[in-house]
């Protein structure tokens, strides 16, 4: 309803009592007004970040698909580690370099306990041991086929692997491994996992699990990183997710869960909100995003080339992880943004 005054100025007099007095922009005029009603932050506390290592010393050796990565001798990640520290990000996560004549079909480097993944944790643990690490559990670091699992023919075995995989574990373990990240996929491995571990006196020793892994073309620039660029023989779909998949997520988490991981996984992260998001709400379990290789080197690229303020873009899709219910994020940015974010 409106009248008109005296000058001819029509006013209005009413409006609708659902919007009367709202606006929305006036808790985001300022700085200060918008950090305090933020529903979502970010510190370093929620990082996890994943370290490349490699044999010999001398310089950090660059991946080339992803700037600002570099491979690490075991006495570089022994520095990386202190940094962590310094910058409050509370775990490393080791990923080997394995060269060619180290690898054979079954992955047998694996269970070298003076494997570089081993021989790194030892170090860090000498040196920093307040900060956590990280293993990943999965021949494809390791096997002339670039798979994650032993093979016969064209198949995967899962039963054959999941023992492999225990061996792994138990070898992580004994270096001073912290968490145990199974990622590759097999059926009930979690569960032989937990049992090898238990059995060897590591009952402490905690497992994330990667419960939703997709087969995704987002993991190119880490296959260059850990040296199984160009060895995959076929694919991986046979045991990773079908990207086109959501409940399927929620059994493979649910059984996780049931066998005894104590923190799960979804990975890739930004194409996977939405898993985060259901599994997170789902089952109240501390749920991890990994924000992949491929999805750093996009951003990065982006930046590199202008299209994009890539510090903001790394800030932005960080914090999207956090917003869909994620407890923590692995991130190549993880050092950047430490530097860059308060501490609790």
């Amino acid at each position: 309803m409106t009248r008109t005054g005296d000058s001819g100025v029509s006013i209005t007099t009413r409006i609708d009592a659902a919007t009367a007095g709202l606006r929305m922009r006036r808790l985001r005029q300022s700085d200060w007004s918008r950090r305090l009603v933020r529903e979502t932050s970010l510190t370093a506390d929620d990082l996890i970040w994943p370290i490349f290592v490699r044999e010999g010393g001398g310089a950090p050796e660059p991946v080339p698909s992803m700037p600002e990565v570099f491979r690490l001798s075991v006495e570089g990640c022994v520095e990386a580690a202190r940094r962590a520290r310094d910058l409050g990000i509370p775990v490393v996560a080791l990923f080997p370099y394995t060269d060619a004549d180290k690898r054979d079909e079954r992955g047998s480097e694996a269970f070298n306990e003076g494997n570089l993944v081993c021989r790194a944790s030892r170090a860090i643990k000498a040196a920093v041991p307040e900060v956590g690490i990280l293993c990943d559990v999965a021949l494809d670091p390791y096997t002339s086929h670039g798979h994650d699992g032993i093979m016969e023919g064209d198949r995967i075995l899962n039963d054959e692997t999941v023992e492999a995989l225990c061996r792994q574990a138990v070898v992580q373990a004994e270096a001073g491994c912290d968490i145990i990240g199974p990622s590759d996929m097999m059926d009930g491995r979690v569960a032989c996992i937990r049992q090898a571990l238990d059995e060897v006196g590591h009952r402490d020793t905690l497992i994330m699990s990667y419960a939703a892994k997709y087969a995704s073309a987002f993991y190119g620039p880490f296959r260059d990183a850990v040296g199984s660029g160009g060895m995959l023989k076929g694919d991986k779909r046979t045991y990773q997710m079908d990207y086109g998949n959501s409940d399927e997520a929620v059994r493979e988490a649910a059984q996780d869960i049931a066998e005894g991981a104590d923190m799960i996984m979804v990975k890739p992260g930004m194409p996977y909100l939405d898993i985060v998001s259901r599994l997170s709400r789902e089952f109240g379990v501390p749920t991890f995003a990994y924000q992949t290789s491929g999805e750093y080197a996009m951003i990065m690229a982006a930046a590199g080339n202008g299209w994009l303020d890539g510090e903001r873009a790394m800030i932005e899709s960080l914090t999207a992880f956090k917003r869909a219910g994620a407890s923590g994020i692995l991130s190549y940015f993880s050092p950047t943004i430490a530097a860059r974010m308060p501490r609790r």
